[in-house]
């Protein structure tokens, strides 16, 4: 290797590789993707991996996972990698734990790694390769199971955080059906005694400094399509209560939201 190779490591993984040429790393198989119809290489993403929940919950891509000193800095000791065929880079220095498939994604397995991590007030890393597909599915799913939000708050949260999520078809209706298996399709047993008005679904109100996110109760063509707040009509309300036996049409033509547009949310799964 040439002495400039050897003082010019990769600003993404830290490994000596012929970056600028496009080059895939032999260490990490990372390679610094050039931008479209150029042959420069790309702005490339943050070394830092998303905080999802306070001082525990992280969210990121496989270059996020090779970096150890940012790791490090983040406090992070353990790295749940949902990409069976990812090398854990790190082995001495952090607690791993691989899903052993590909698909359907291991939700269980992941929450109960996660949820040990919670209760151990240890710092942990979710990530895949881009961080923005199988390791958001797996968060997406751990808020659902251990703060009892619907998939649409959750992935509302989630998105708000990272905004460069975007799920596969294959991650969306692996978390419908999780969702289901979760809260049932009834969205009346949902709500408890003690309901937290201000979700818009009769949600607890989540522990510590955590900020319930909010949730659009419009129809939308897939709850994974993220509205902007700026979007929201002028006569939209929150905590909506279902009105028995009023016709949808009618409450369309006054304005306000139509009470079973959650049940449309469910019955599209």
């Amino acid at each position: 290797m040439r002495k400039r190779e050897r003082e010019n490591p990769c600003g993404i993984c830290g490994h000596y590789h012929k970056y600028e040429e496009g080059e895939v790393c032999g260490v990490c198989g990372h390679r610094w993707k050039a931008s479209e119809g150029e042959g420069v290489p790309a702005r490339h993403e943050s070394a830092f991996p998303t905080e999802v929940l306070k001082d525990f919950l992280f969210l990121g891509s496989y270059d996020n996972a090779s970096r150890s000193e940012v790791l490090k800095t983040l406090s992070i000791s353990h790295i749940l990698n949902t990409v069976p065929a990812c090398q854990n880079l790190y082995k001495n220095s952090f607690t791993y734990h691989n899903l052993q498939h590909d698909r359907p994604l291991d939700f269980d397995e992941a929450n109960q790694f996660l949820e040990q991590c919670e209760r151990d007030k240890s710092r942990v890393l979710v990530h895949c390769m881009t961080g923005k597909n199988r390791s958001a599915a797996i968060v997406a799913a751990f808020l659902m199971k251990s703060r009892g939000w619907r998939l649409a708050q959750s992935f509302q949260w989630v998105k708000d955080r990272r905004p460069q999520v975007q799920l596969a078809d294959a991650s969306q209706h692996e978390l419908l059906e999780y969702e289901q298996k979760l809260f049932g399709s009834s969205v009346q047993s949902l709500v408890p005694t003690e309901s937290f008005a201000s979700l818009g679904f009769g949600f607890p109100k989540p522990a510590g400094d955590i900020q319930a996110p909010t949730c659009n109760q419009m129809t939308l063509p897939s709850i994974f399509e993220r509205v902007s707040p700026n979007n929201v009509p002028a006569n939209f309300t929150f905590g909506a209560e279902r009105t028995v036996g009023v016709n949808p049409q009618e409450n369309n033509n006054n304005g306000s939201v139509n009470p079973t547009s959650t049940d449309n949310l469910m019955d599209s799964s």
